[in-house]
C-alpha cells in the first residue's frame, strides 16, 4: 500500500528578533520529528522554514496540499503566534495533530495549547500530543492519529463496487448512497452478478491452469470429490476471481461487495475462494495490494474493512458472530465468504498460509458447489471492530480480543459443532458474552492482528461519531 504522506508545519514567534533567535531550535526539534516519521515507514514533507507570518503560514498550508500531504503536524518547540495556526489551517489538508515538546525552557506547549484552542473556536477537528519524539509510547500516540486521520482522508473518492445489492433480506448490510457520500466522500456504484460470469468467461484457460496447478501444489489439501467440488469447480472459482480483479481495474473499484446468495451460489460457483484472494496480500501471480471484497455485499461490513485495511496495511478478516461455546470460553467467528488465507499464519508469505489452508468441498446449502477456504485463524492480540447505524447516524463498536487455538484435534472437534468446512477464528473477548451480545450491533465482524483502539477513538473523533469499547 502507498505509504502515508505527513505534511509538517513548524510554527514560530512573529517578533523577527525572537524567531532569528530560537530558528535552529525550531529546525533541529523538526529535524527529530521528520526523522523519527521517516523511520516508522511514512514519507514526509516539510515546509522548510518555521512560519512566522501570515503569509508565511498561508504559503506552508498551500505547499502542504500541492505536496499530497494527508495529515498535517504542526510542530510547536517555542512561544509562537496562534494566528499563524489558524490561517496555515485554512489550506493544510486536515485532520491537524499538534505537536509539542516539553522542556521547561522553551515554551512549546504554550504554543501549542493557545493554538489548540484557537481551532476549537474555528470548529476544526484536532488532536494533541505532547513529549520526547524518541519516546515509544510519544510517538505510539502521534501515529495513532496520523493513522486514523490518513484513513478517512483516503476513503474520500472511494468508488465501492456494489455486485448484486442486498443478501438474504440483511438491513445491516445495506447503506443509503447519499448518506456515504456526504459522510464519508464514497461513491456507491451497482453493477449485476451476471457481470462477473460474463467476464469469467473470457478468462485464458492457460491463466486458470496455472492457478490450480498451484493451489493443488501449496494448498494443505484440495478436497475434489465427484459432485460439487471437481477440478473444474476450482477452475470456475479461480476464473470468478480472475475476471472480478479485471471489472476492478476496467471500472476503477476501490473496495467491493458481492451478494453471492440465491444467485451465484445457486446457479455459478461460489465466490469464497476470490473473496479470500482479493482480501489477501498475494495470489499466485506474486504479492499485491489486499483489496477490500466483503460478502454478502456488506457496505457498513466494507467500509469498516476499507478503513481498518487504510490504517493498517493488513489483510481484514471478515466473520459471522457464529457461536458462543461455554465450555472454552470462546466465541467461534466464522463464515463461509472473504476470509483471506493470511489469517491462517498471519504471514504474507503465501506458502508459509497455506500449509494450513484446505479447499474442502461447499455445504449443500449453497448448490452450484466449489471450495470452501477452510483453515483455523492463527492464535494472536486482535482488534475487532464496526461501524453501524442507528437511523442515519453512525456509531462505532470496538472489541479488543485475542484468537486463540487448541490442539488439531480438539479444533476440529469444535469445528464440526458449526460447519466443519468453513475457516473459524476460536475468539476470547475481554467483555462478558451477555454484555456482547447486547451491545454487539450485527451479525457480522471484522477485524485485523494487533491493538488499534485508540486507532479508532481517532477515527470516530474526526467522522464525529459515538464510539463504544466493549473491553
Amino acid at each position: 500500500m502507498k505509504k502515508i504522506t505527513i505534511g509538517i508545519i513548524t510554527l514560530s514567534d512573529g517578533r523577527e528578533y525572537l524567531h532569528t533567535l530560537q530558528r535552529d531550535v525550531n529546525l533541529r526539534y523538526q529535524s527529530a520529528l521528520q526523522s523519527r516519521l521517516e523511520g516508522a515507514g511514512f514519507e514526509t514533507v516539510c515546509f522548510p522554514e518555521p512560519v512566522r507570518s501570515n503569509r508565511e503560514a498561508q504559503e506552508a498550508g498551500k505547499f502542504l496540499r500541492q505536496a499530497g500531504a494527508e495529515v498535517t503536524v504542526f510542530n510547536y518547540a517555542i512561544w509562537c503566534y496562534p494566528q499563524f495556526t489558524a490561517v496555515a489551517a485554512q489550506f493544510a489538508p486536515p485532520p491537524y495533530v499538534l505537536f509539542c515538546n516539553l522542556h521547561p525552557s522553551e515554551c512549546g506547549m504554550v504554543g501549542m495549547l493557545a493554538a489548540s484552542g484557537t481551532l476549537e473556536q474555528l470548529g476544526k477537528v484536532h488532536f494533541r500530543v505532547w513529549g520526547d519524539i524518541g519516546d515509544p509510547d510519544v510517538c505510539r500516540k502521534l501515529l495513532s492519529c496520523i493513522r486514523a486521520g490518513a484513513a478517512v482522508n483516503r476513503l474520500r473518492g472511494n468508488t465501492y463496487g456494489n455486485f448484486g445489492g442486498r443478501a438474504m433480506g440483511m438491513y445491516t448490510a445495506v447503506a443509503d448512497a447519499a448518506l456515504w457520500q456526504r459522510k464519508f466522500g464514497i461513491d456507491v456504484e451497482p453493477f449485476e452478478q451476471e457481470d462477473i460470469v460474463r467476464a469469467s468467461a473470457r478468462i485464458p484457460q492457460k491463466d486458470v491452469t496455472q492457478a490450480r496447478v498451484w493451489l493443488e501444489h501449496h494448498a494443505k489439501q484440495v478436497a475434489y470429490n465427484s459432485s460439487n467440488f471437481t477440478p473444474q469447480k476450482l477452475e470456475l472459482q479461480i476464473r470468478s476471481y480472475l475476471a472480478l480483479r479485471a471489472l476492478i481495474d476496467e471500472r476503477g473499484l476501490d473496495f467491493i461487495g458481492i451478494k453471492s446468495h440465491g444467485d451465484l451460489t445457486d446457479r455459478f460457483v461460489t465466490m469464497d475462494l476470490a473473496e479470500a484472494f482479493l482480501n489477501d496480500c498475494y495470489d499466485w501471480n506474486g504479492a499485491h495490494e489486499p483489496f477490500v471484497a466483503a460478502t454478502e455485499s456488506d457496505m457498513d461490513g466494507a467500509l469498516t474493512m476499507q478503513i481498518f485495511k487504510y490504517m493498517t496495511g493488513q489483510p481484514v478478516l471478515f466473520a459471522d458472530v457464529r457461536h458462543y461455546e461455554r465450555s472454552k470460553g470462546v466465541w467461534f467467528f466464522s463464515n463461509s465468504g472473504t476470509s483471506a488465507t493470511y489469517y491462517a499464519a498471519g504471514s504474507c508469505n503465501a506458502e508459509e498460509n497455506l500449509r494450513q489452508v484446505s479447499l474442502l468441498p461447499e455445504t449443500k446449502d449453497y448448490p452450484a458447489g466449489g471450495g470452501s477456504v477452510h483453515y483455523f485463524a492463527k492464535a494472536g492480540e486482535m482488534t475487532f471492530a464496526r461501524l453501524a447505524r442507528r437511523g442515519e447516524e453512525y456509531f462505532l463498536t470496538v472489541v479488543p480480543a485475542d484468537i486463540v487455538q487448541f490442539s488439531e484435534k480438539e479444533m476440529a472437534r469444535l469445528g464440526s459443532l458449526a460447519t466443519p468446512q468453513w475457516p473459524l477464528a476460536f475468539a476470547k473477548l475481554r467483555v462478558s458474552a451477555d454484555v456482547f451480545l447486547a451491545q454487539y450491533p450485527c451479525n457480522h465482524i471484522h477485524g485485523v492482528y494487533g491493538e488499534w483502539t485508540q486507532e479508532w477513538q481517532n477515527v470516530a473523533k474526526i467522522l464525529n461519531i459515538p464510539v463504544s469499547i466493549l473491553a
